[in-house]
């Protein structure tokens, strides 16, 4: 029987970089970067679910977009046999969709199309087919980290395409998350579902200028430039931001913060009135500090976030198993900080 809450959504790692992110990445590639073994050490870290980010384009011949990637399916089949076997949960994330990806903005096109948005909803039916009465523990994921001026169209989409799903598969989970790349203060602009098969979710990378620090895919960031620790300030911030004011835009937000577990608490009020408003369960699909920040800092924000998750009951997979940045494992499958690790698997 398929669970009707978040209850076995609590403890959780993404999966990025396998079937998403991978660049030009060949067959080698999918065979060797997330293997079994993996999924079996995730589940000894006492984790309950992966979150599994899949670009179309595994699943959509590219030159031929109507028709699909059976051996891509069988990726993700491979990914649920796993897990069954290492008795863990699964979200199925469409991390990047036909004419939508998070990371290259501009060249979004899914929102003025509706040949691409027939695309997606086709893809979801297509899977809503494929696994039909097959492993109720998996969880579909719409999209991730919508960004729009106004989140009018996203929530046109969903209505579409959450009916869709449920009159092939009536009993499947589904969640979606709100505009602006999930952020949590967006969850009050989602037009809600009457329906305790909808599932809502956000991601928490907060205060970006620690989480983020020199991420090569933040110029605002590399220019600041600053190492920081956690508790503690934006240091050197406000001097920057004075004489940069194109980056103002970015991270004037964030010149007065504390850094701090307090913070962290009011940061998050979004998401608890969100619950408490609609008595709905909540679930971050992404959070973490990347690699290269100070170690302890890290240690102690993931410490911080995680008691704040589990003292509100929501469920959460951090960014991310290995690699990407993020990861708590290198390349070569060595954890980076075992006690890192523990620090995760609370709760």
């Amino acid at each position: 029987m398929a669970p009707t809450t978040l209850s076995a959504y609590r403890k959780g790692i993404n999966l990025g970089g396998w079937l998403s992110q991978y660049g030009d990445a060949g067959e080698g590639h999918f065979a060797r970067f997330i293997t079994e073994a993996d999924i079996r050490r995730i589940a000894d870290w006492g984790m309950d679910h992966v979150r599994l980010p899949v670009d179309c384009t595994v699943l959509e011949e590219r030159d031929a977009p109507h028709g699909f990637i059976e051996a891509g399916f069988a990726r993700i089949d491979d990914c649920i046999a796993w897990c069954e076997r290492a008795g863990l949960n699964l979200i199925l994330d469409l991390h990047k969709a036909p004419g939508y990806s998070f990371d290259n903005l501009a060249a979004n096109e899914l929102f003025r199309s509706p040949a691409l948005q027939a695309r997606m909803l086709r893809i979801w039916k297509t899977l809503a087919t494929r696994y039909a009465d097959r492993y109720p523990r998996m969880v579909f994921e719409l999209m991730n980290e919508v960004v729009l001026p106004d989140s009018g169209p996203w929530n046109t989409l969903i209505h579409e395409i959450v009916p869709a799903i449920h009159a092939i598969d009536p009993k499947r989970l589904v969640m979606v998350g709100g505009n602006h790349y999930n952020a949590v203060h967006e969850l009050a602009n989602l037009r809600r579902f009457d329906d305790p098969r909808v599932l809502y979710t956000f991601h928490f990378y907060e205060p970006l200028p620690f989480t983020h620090q020199g991420a090569h895919w933040v110029p605002e960031l590399v220019a600041y430039g600053q190492v920081l620790d956690y508790p503690g300030p934006m240091e050197g911030l406000g001097a920057f931001l004075a004489g940069n004011p194109a980056a103002r835009e970015r991270l004037g937000a964030f010149k007065d913060m504390t850094g701090d577990r307090k913070e962290l608490r009011t940061l998050l009020l979004p998401a608890l009135e969100f619950m408490q408003a609609h008595k709905v369960p909540l679930y971050c699909g992404e959070f973490g500090v990347i690699e290269t920040a100070p170690a302890g800092s890290r240690r102690r924000w993931h410490a911080d976030i995680v008691d704040l998750f589990n003292e509100y009951g929501i469920g959460r997979a951090v960014w991310s198993y290995k690699e990407m940045d993020f990861g708590l494992v290198d390349a070569r499958g060595k954890v980076r900080d075992p006690e890192l690790v523990s620090i995760i698997a609370r709760g």
